[in-house]
């Protein structure tokens, strides 16, 4: 099965050293949970962890290659589905033609009405992105994961604005790609209730300021 590992990964953002000495591996079935409080690095880890972002130092790789993910993003990026803060809908297009658009990029294998089922927004299938409320932003935004496949997903605040029916079938949507030998990273302020989930508390990398100490 796949693993991704990251060695003594160090981080600058915002004219600071975010975290240092970072350290992860996560691998096929696996999940890894990322907490720590704002401004703790945990979306910059993600954005690194898909190939967005350069660390300052260290290295990421997939299973024991050589090079690090960053050496060959378009590899890398057929691999993984990232989630970010912005939920990616265009307000022209329907519900399905969203996610149908976005999982059409990632793969030819797509399946968007079982996408649209998992998450309970097969009934609004043909209403137009702007007409959505922000949790079914999120729910469509989360679908496009499910509707095409990729060993490994990137998930930054995954339930924000979702309600417990939606947070429970994103848990289980999230059992069954594990099942499947798929990875997962979230980072997180509730919790999901992954089980056997790993977590990386970002506050152990922290690099205090000598002048602040």
């Amino acid at each position: 099965m796949p693993r991704l590992n990251g060695q003594k990964l160090s981080c600058f953002r915002g004219g600071r050293t975010v975290f240092a000495g970072l350290s992860f591996s996560v691998g096929g079935g696996e999940a890894l949970v990322l907490r720590g409080p704002n401004g703790s690095g945990k979306s910059t880890l993600l954005r690194i962890m898909a190939g967005l972002l350069r660390p300052i130092s260290g290295t990421v790789r997939w299973d024991d290659a050589e090079a690090g993910i960053h050496d060959d993003p378009d590899a890398h990026h057929r691999r993984i589905h990232y989630v970010g803060h912005a939920d990616a809908v265009k307000p022209v297009l329907t519900v399905a033609e969203n996610i149908a658009f976005w999982a059409g990029l990632r793969s030819q294998t797509t399946d968007t009405e079982k996408a649209m089922r998992t998450l309970g927004i097969a009934a609004l299938a043909d209403i137009p992105g702007r007409f959505l409320s922000a949790g079914q932003k999120r729910r469509v935004n989360l679908a496009r994961i499910l509707a095409a496949p990729a060993d490994l997903w990137l998930l930054d605040e995954p339930a924000t604005a979702l309600d417990k029916d939606a947070i429970a079938a994103l848990r289980d949507a999230v059992a069954e790609h594990r099942a499947g030998g798929g990875m997962v990273v979230a980072s997180t302020h509730q919790d999901l209730d992954l089980d056997n989930a790993q977590v990386l508390n970002l506050d152990d990398f922290t690099v205090v300021d000598a002048d602040h100490a």
